[in-house]
């Protein structure tokens, strides 16, 4: 039972700590978690409980201090601690300000069980004495200064059952239902952080353009400065109309005033046009801005507030809370994005109303880091969205949505093909519960 659990246990940790990532295990009961991870270690809070486990593996709590990791994990230490708070606030000294907590802890429901099993000696005899709630958890997380980003319940079925084990597990503990029952809770969460007084970041603003001339010396008249040395990047792809001509007028009339750099795409789609603008950015805030203007130029200052003041750290733009302009959205549409919302936010486990929203931002370095593990779903993501979606959500990055209003396009026709798109959307969300969801 034992050793089919930690399978799973280590199967669902390995897919937000990654094989770059430094992690330490606070106060392990075994090595069988850390031990599966290629810069896992070991702390203990007592220097006398380390016998036992591999020299290798083991740090002193101030080596940790000194050099706070990716992750720190707290497994199943919950239920014989008799003061959580006290060892949440221990744990919060040995953070930096993008480590991640990982706190994993059991059902209450599972109680018996878990007591029988005990007496069975299928499981290690333990003195539980705390069995919390979700809300008991995330109240002390917050007590001490950590903000809870997400809560997966896995496990129903925790020995090995040919078959039966890994179907319920993978495919019927996800479910809304039946993840009550689930044995297992993961909690993923972030220390707070006191944002200091330091110079305003610059951003990078890249504009996707494909049959947008009309909108192109707009775009750049009404962008609001933000950060001190803002760059727009425009990157055209595949125009019939005069696109490309226009970006390179523009650029050259307004290029006194604003820092403008223009490339033409090499592929075809708004993902690749997106990749290519985040590749040729240099400031440190990176955000997309569609070139058909219905999300506002002048809401961007929000979505950098939203950043700046740590609020988030993947901010995405929602369209479906303020009263639209008439035919900004068809009705039809507006039921796919929806769907989509309720969908997605299932799948990727933090909330979502406007997956399809163009406006997205995202830090320079947790770019690199999305980027450098792209492999994982690779890039089959043809809008550009959903590959810094799903990225966000492996990444265990704090999501936070502004709304904005959404506006009827004034120029052009729209590039969205409403069925054929939609086709798409739905095989990535299959792809993306496969590779998030259904582990």
């Amino acid at each position: 039972m034992k050793k089919y659990f930690y399978h799973l246990l280590r199967r669902y940790v390995s897919l937000f700590v990654l094989p770059q990532n430094s992690v330490v295990e606070i106060d392990p009961a075994n090595t069988q978690l850390i031990g599966s991870f290629p810069q896992g270690k070991i702390a203990f809070r007592k220097e006398d409980r380390d016998e036992g486990f591999d020299g290798a593996h083991a740090l002193s709590i101030e080596d940790v201090r000194r050099n706070p990791p990716d992750f720190l994990v707290v497994s199943g230490l919950i239920h014989y601690e008799r003061d959580i708070q006290a060892l949440f606030a221990a744990v919060r000294e040995l953070c930096r300000s993008d480590t991640r907590l990982v706190v994993t802890y059991y059902s209450s429901l599972w109680r018996p069980f878990a007591a029988l099993a005990s007496k069975l000696n299928l499981r290690s005899k333990l003195p539980e004495a705390n069995w919390l709630a979700h809300e008991d958890i995330h109240n002390l997380l917050d007590l001490e200064d950590f903000e809870l980003i997400r809560l997966d319940q896995r496990i129903l079925v925790p020995f090995y059952i040919p078959f039966i084990s890994g179907f319920t597990n993978r495919f019927i503990a996800p479910l809304p239902f039946f993840r009550i029952f689930c044995l297992l809770n993961i909690a993923i969460a972030r220390p707070k952080v006191t944002i200091l007084e330091k110079p305003k970041p610059s951003v990078s603003i890249v504009v996707p353009a494909r049959n947008e001339a009309g909108n192109i010396e707009q775009i750049v008249r009404r962008i609001p400065a933000m950060g001190p040395e803002d760059e727009i990047i425009f990157v055209e792809g595949n125009s019939t109309d005069e696109t490309w001509e226009t970006i390179k007028k523009i650029s050259q009339r307004y290029g006194d005033q604003y820092k403008i750099v223009i490339a033409q795409q090499d592929a075809k789609g708004k993902g690749d046009a997106v990749r290519k603008g985040f590749s040729l950015a240099t400031k440190d805030i990176l955000m997309i801005l569609d070139a058909d203007m219905t999300v506002p130029p002048e809401d961007l200052p929000k979505f950098y507030q939203a950043i700046v003041a740590d609020k988030g750290e993947f901010i995405n733009g929602t369209r479906l809370v303020y009263p639209m302009e008439k035919g900004a959205m068809r009705f039809f549409n507006l039921i796919g994005n929806k769907f989509f919302a309720i969908a997605f936010s299932f799948v990727l486990g933090q909330r979502y109303k406007d997956t399809l929203c163009g406006t997205k931002v995202i830090s320079r370095a947790n770019y690199l880091k999305l980027e450098a593990n792209r492999s994982y779903f690779g890039e089959f993501d043809p809008f550009g969205d959903f590959d810094l979606i799903f990225g966000a959500a492996r990444m265990g990055l704090k999501i936070v949505e502004v709304p904005i209003s959404y506006r009827e396009r004034l120029y052009g026709d729209t590039n969205i093909s409403r069925w054929r798109h939609g086709a798409i959307l739905l095989a990535m969300l299959a792809f993306a519960a496969r590779k998030i969801k259904f582990l």
